[in-house]
């Protein structure tokens, strides 16, 4: 549910770019909402053999999702799982930083600083999106120290946000997701999700809401949030005697590493605002039928979002934030044509597997 315009704003940030390896082009929108809470990254050069491409879909405020798009790229690079190679550990440490770092006096700041206008109902300060690119340093000094101040005992902030991001390296793909953002890879035309929709009603996030002293009603977690993990919602986060991917709401990440091979065409990273309009086979589709046509990959993006928008608010579909990035890959991505999908699924909450998926 949410506040909605007379008529949507469909004017599109746009962008695109590549390297050797890789193409991308990305597209975001506000549409029927009454703001836009949506931030994304895409950056080429995380570092010389990196790429890191991010989806953040907030919800009750947006400063949550800008200050993800802003920070969680620079915490994969300063842990030392990262330097030590291993980027589904560097991730899933820096999803869990996210709510560490808007906590306290400099948590408070940053986020303020992050916007224009003060949401009477949060007490935070909002803005506009947030959308790093690969020229934006990554080395800019933010050890986060101690710091003192007239919100030194902020808990962090009320509103919370969705994180989807896939970092590429050679032929790996590490794909990390919390929430009800989703990515998706197109093998050979067929469509796989790499990341699993986290909703209330799933299993093992009903057991861990129910543990964690919460409860389900009408699909929402606690009556009120549709999704069951998430960077942010503090109020959700509350439970002292226990550890954070134990609460009701979580940002614990759930990562996929696949191994590339020469049948992957592209990937896309999206928001739920297109994925409750497309299902993920629908959207290869319609990739597959546009990529050749358009002069650019953020021009199939604009397609996409304009497809997925609903020409009024009756039912809800179509009237949400959209963005999307898709990621296309240079040929060839591995000699061995008869490559294999070498994948391994971690989470640190639960043990649950994520395969590659054939919607």
């Amino acid at each position: 549910m949410g506040i909605y315009l007379s008529t949507p704003k469909t004017d599109k940030l746009s962008e695109n770019g590549e390297n050797d390896r890789l193409k991308y082009g990305l597209s975001s929108m506000q549409g029927w909402r009454a703001s836009m809470e949506d931030a994304h990254s895409a950056l080429l050069d995380l570092d010389s053999e990196t790429a890191f491409f991010g989806v953040f879909d907030g919800h009750g405020g947006r400063v949550v999702s800008k200050f993800c798009a802003k920070y969680l790229h620079r915490q994969v690079l300063k842990t030392e799982a990262y330097s030590a190679g291993d980027l589904g550990s560097a991730v899933h440490r820096a999803f869990f930083r996210m709510d560490e770092m808007m906590r306290g006096q400099r948590g408070w700041r940053e986020l303020s600083a992050l916007g224009d206008k003060i949401n009477k109902f949060s007490g935070m300060i909002e803005g506009f999106i947030w959308s790093p690119r690969g020229s934006d340093s990554n080395n800019q000094q933010d050890d986060w120290a101690s710091e003192e101040g007239p919100h030194s005992d902020f808990a962090g902030p009320t509103c919370g946000s969705t994180a989807c991001v896939a970092l590429i390296r050679n032929n790996q793909l590490v794909v990390a997701n919390a929430g009800d953002s989703r990515c998706v890879i197109s093998r050979a035309g067929q469509a796989y999700n790499l990341s699993r929709d986290h909703k209330p009603e799933l299993a093992v996030e009903r057991e861990r809401i129910m543990k964690a002293g919460g409860f389900i009603h009408m699909g929402r977690v606690n009556g009120s949030l549709n999704l069951s993990r998430a960077i942010g919602d503090v109020e959700f986060k509350q439970n002292k005697f226990l550890p954070p991917e134990k609460q009701v709401v979580t940002a614990n990440p759930d990562i996929n590493v696949v191994e590339l091979c020469d049948d992957d065409d592209f990937v896309v990273v999206a928001c739920d605002g297109i994925w409750d309009c497309m299902s993920s086979q629908q959207l290869v589709n319609f990739i597959h039928e546009h990529i050749n046509k358009e002069i650019s990959l953020s021009a199939v993006c604009e397609k996409v979002l304009d497809r997925c928008l609903a020409p009024s608010t009756i039912t809800g579909e179509g009237c949400d934030n959209m963005t999307m990035i898709l990621v296309q890959f240079k040929k060839p991505v591995n000699r061995n044509k008869k490559a294999e999908v070498a994948e391994q699924s971690t989470s640190s909450s639960d043990e649950t597997e994520i395969h590659i998926t054939e919607e």
